[in-house]
């Protein structure tokens, strides 16, 4: 599991963590059943609070990508490469709803956020 935080960021820490291990569960980088570090070490080497972690960690099993286990830790869930899919398709559609939405607020046609993302996308 690879984590690198960026304190520029607009996002919160927690969020860049969700984003991060959701992404690497997605391309199957983190394979099911494989064991997340303790929430303390994940903490200390990354020099946030156990509190940013935990909540990473709560949100990543509410969103079904984790699953805790009393005594022993937080391991990955076993999904299905269909439910990945979902998952994957989910996550897009929530991020780019609310992206459209503020480009919708900025005045941009349907055609110019397409042909906006066309050309980030071609870069």
């Amino acid at each position: 599991m690879d984590i690198v935080i960026s304190t520029s960021s607009d996002k919160p820490i927690y969020q860049q963590m969700i984003d991060q291990i959701s992404s690497q569960i997605i391309k199957g980088e983190l394979a099911s059943g494989a064991a997340l570090p303790p929430i303390r070490t994940v903490a200390k080497e990354l020099r946030i609070s156990i509190i940013t972690v935990k909540k990473a960690w709560e949100e990543l099993e509410r969103l079904g990508f984790i699953h805790s286990m009393v005594g022993r830790g937080c391991f990955v869930a076993e999904l299905s490469r269909d439910v990945l899919e979902e998952k994957r398709s989910e996550l897009m559609s929530r991020k780019m709803r609310k992206d459209i939405e503020y480009y919708k607020k900025l005045g941009l046609s349907q055609k110019e956020i397409i042909d906006s993302i066309r050309s980030l996308y071609n870069e």
